[in-house]
């Protein structure tokens, strides 16, 4: 069986990333936990929700916004990601091997029946999310 401890978080996408973070940060008093960064510059980031969760920001200018394309994927914290894979994978959903992420998180995905695309996760004790520090993408 599965355990999901919660929702680790929402990922969205922004046309423009600094008054995203403006917006978060001062509106809802969101503060930025880290940066995604690519080529030495900031492309995305993590804001702290409380607790563990957070939402994910990634620049992209060229989004179209409709009813379906909101939000990339959403993601749930599990205590154990190989027996969420291996239970998943056992009810006959294709699931990612698991990989160490760049935030030093393990993650894993599969799709729901609507083509949503759900990532697991499962925090490490360098895991970004609660270490900080920015950290150089790998994709």
């Amino acid at each position: 069986m599965i355990s999901v401890k919660q929702l680790a978080h929402v990922c969205i996408f922004a046309h423009d990333l600094e008054a995203t973070r403006s917006f978060y940060r001062d509106v809802l008093g969101m503060d930025t936990r880290f940066n995604f960064l690519r080529d030495g510059k900031i492309f995305g980031f993590y804001l702290d929700c409380g607790g563990r969760s957070h939402v994910e920001v990634f620049e992209k200018s060229a989004a179209s916004y409709s009813e379906r394309n909101q939000i990339n994927h959403f993601c749930l914290e599990v205590e154990d990601i190989d027996a969420a894979v291996a239970h998943i994978r056992s009810k006959g959903i294709e699931a990612t091997p698991k990989k160490l992420a760049c935030d030093d998180t393990w993650q894993a995905w599969i799709t729901d029946p609507n083509g949503v695309r759900i990532e697991l996760f499962e925090y490490t004790g360098k895991s970004a999310q609660f270490a900080g520090g920015d950290r150089i993408a790998d994709w």
